[in-house]
């Protein structure tokens, strides 16, 4: 018997959404526009289902430094909508709210293969202690390994190179465990 852990994103706005979930036998729920606009609700899950039950996913982008904005800045609504708050204050308050783990996204760099948002990546991972999922322009083997050890991250997300073939999961996990990053082989 094989055994997959499953998380649930998007469109989950209260409490009952994500009881229903876990209801329905999911294992965690992911939160990101529902928390920017209503921090309450991630207390609220915790509170009920346990913090290990919680991802609160941030998406992120940059900004120049005239902008105005905050060099990185968080966006909602799958990255549609500019919030001018700071990426790293927003982790600071999820990890205060109690979020088991944040599923971190550059807006920037997801899509393009040209390697995940090292700064944005390392400067949430050293300002708060949960763990930090990377996720956005994986490309090749290095990006993954960058990812954890120049950004800090504590796992990463990968898509569009298991998607079309390009990488196996197998060749991944052979990759980090060769560069003596810890895998589940």
């Amino acid at each position: 018997m094989v055994t997959v852990p499953l998380t649930v994103g998007g469109g989950i706005g209260n409490i009952d959404d994500a009881k229903a979930l876990f209801d329905l036998g999911v294992d965690k729920v992911s939160i990101n526009t529902a928390a920017f606009r209503t921090p309450e609700l991630v207390s609220e899950i915790v509170r009920e289902f346990g913090k290990e039950r919680l991802v609160v996913a941030i998406d992120g982008k940059k900004n120049p430094s005239n902008s105005g904005l905050p060099r990185l800045e968080v966006v909602i609504k799958s990255g549609e909508q500019s919030t001018g708050m700071d990426i790293v204050d927003w982790a600071k308050r999820v990890e205060e709210l109690g979020a088991g783990e944040i599923l971190l996204t550059s807006k920037d760099a997801d899509g393009t293969k040209d390697g995940y948002d090292l700064e944005m990546t390392k400067a949430v991972a050293e300002a708060i202690s949960i763990p930090v999922i990377a996720s956005g322009g994986a490309g090749k083997l290095e990006h993954l390994y960058e990812a954890i050890t120049i950004g800090k991250a504590s796992a990463v997300l990968a898509a569009s190179i298991f998607h079309f073939g390009e990488i196996s999961i197998s060749q991944v996990k052979r990759y980090l465990a060769e560069k003596g990053i810890p895998v589940r082989i």
